[in-house]
């Protein structure tokens, strides 16, 4: 097989929620899996259809210098999707999606005070 990515993908496992607002509207949870700038192979419990738009929030950890989370709010499309794959690790999140980021924010979220900044990039 022929390696035909053009980003560098990165193994990465963090927790992220998944949002469709078309009709009919849904959500769902999992984690990541690997990301590049490109895109995002999770898993998660949600079933979605290839080449529908979607909406994902990644939640990155708290660091030195803000201890709080930062979520990672990506729009892309659904470029794969695999159902009831043999290797899931869990079985509460037994679907792998493959998705475009076709644009993404930072969004910082402090305990107290709510939602305070959104910076785009």
């Amino acid at each position: 097989m022929i390696e035909q990515r053009r980003s560098r993908r990165f193994e990465i496992r963090l927790p992220v929620k998944i949002v469709r607002r078309g009709l009919p509207p849904f959500s769902g949870s999992g984690e990541t899996r690997n990301m590049c700038s490109r895109g995002v192979l999770l898993v998660c419990d949600a079933a979605v259809e290839i080449g529908q738009s979607v909406e994902y929030v990644i939640t990155l950890a708290a660091g030195l210098r803000a201890p709080w989370p930062v979520n990672l709010r990506c729009l892309g499309k659904v470029l794969r999707f695999e159902s009831g794959c043999p290797e899931a690790e869990d079985p509460n999140r037994p679907f792998r999606v493959a998705a475009s980021i076709e644009r993404y924010e930072f969004v910082r979220v402090e305990p107290e005070a709510g939602p305070v900044m959104a910076q785009k990039l």
